[in-house]
C-alpha cells in the first residue's frame, strides 16, 4: 500500500497495489503491520456499508466527540464519490480547513481519517457504495455536525445544485 499525507494533519490518502494477471487483481486494504508502520489506527470495531441510489446525494458532515470521537477508514466500492472531510481539531494547525478527493472503484483510493474530523460525501454516480472501517461504535449522544455547503469552510462541491440531503444533515449549523 502506499500512504499519501494530505495538506491536512494526520490524514492519509492510502492507494493499494493490486498485483494483477490475467484473471483480474488481489490487493490488500488494509494490513495490521502497514497501519503501525505509518503510526495509523489498527483496531477496527465496526464495519458500515453505505449504499446511495442517486447521483446527488450529498451526507455529511458527521463526527463524533470524545468520548466516542471515531478514526475512519473509507473506499468506494462501487460507483464514485467526492470525499471531503473538514479538521474540527481547536488545537490543530489546519483547524476548519477542508480535504476532498475523488473515490471510485476504479482508483480504489481509501481515505483514512483521524479523531476530529467531520466527514462526508457526495455521489457522482448511480448506485455507488462506500465500505467505512470505524474505530468507535456509534453513539448519538456524541454525534455532532456541520452543514456541508458551510461559506467559512467553503468546500469545493462538485455538485452545488440539487443535492439530495437528509433533514438531520439539513439540521446541522454553521461554523462561526
Amino acid at each position: 500500500m502506499k500512504f499519501q499525507s494530505t495538506p491536512l494533519d494526520d490524514l492519509f490518502l492510502i492507494e493499494p497495489e493490486p498485483r494483477e494477471d490475467e484473471r483480474g487483481f488481489f490487493a490488500r486494504v488494509f494490513c495490521v503491520d502497514e497501519f503501525s508502520k505509518q503510526g495509523l489506527c489498527t483496531n477496527w470495531v465496526q464495519a458500515n456499508v453505505a449504499y446511495n441510489k442517486f447521483k446527488g446525494i450529498t451526507r455529511g458532515m458527521h463526527y463524533q466527540h470524545s468520548p466516542n470521537a471515531e478514526i475512519k477508514l473509507v473506499r468506494c466500492t462501487k460507483g464514485s464519490v467526492f470525499d471531503a472531510v473538514v479538521d474540527m481539531r481547536a488545537d490543530s494547525a489546519t483547524f476548519q480547513q477542508w480535504f476532498g478527493v475523488e473515490l471510485t472503484e476504479s482508483n480504489q483510493k481509501m481515505l483514512y481519517i483521524p479523531e476530529g474530523f467531520a466527514h462526508g460525501y457526495q455521489v457522482l454516480s448511480d448506485d455507488s457504495e462506500l465500505h467505512y472501517m470505524v474505530s468507535a461504535r456509534y453513539a448519538p449522544e456524541s454525534e455532532a455536525g456541520v452543514l456541508w455547503n458551510d461559506p467559512l469552510v467553503n468546500i469545493d462541491w462538485p455538485i452545488r445544485e440539487s443535492v439530495q440531503l437528509s433533514d438531520k444533515d439539513k439540521q446541522w449549523s454553521l461554523l462561526k
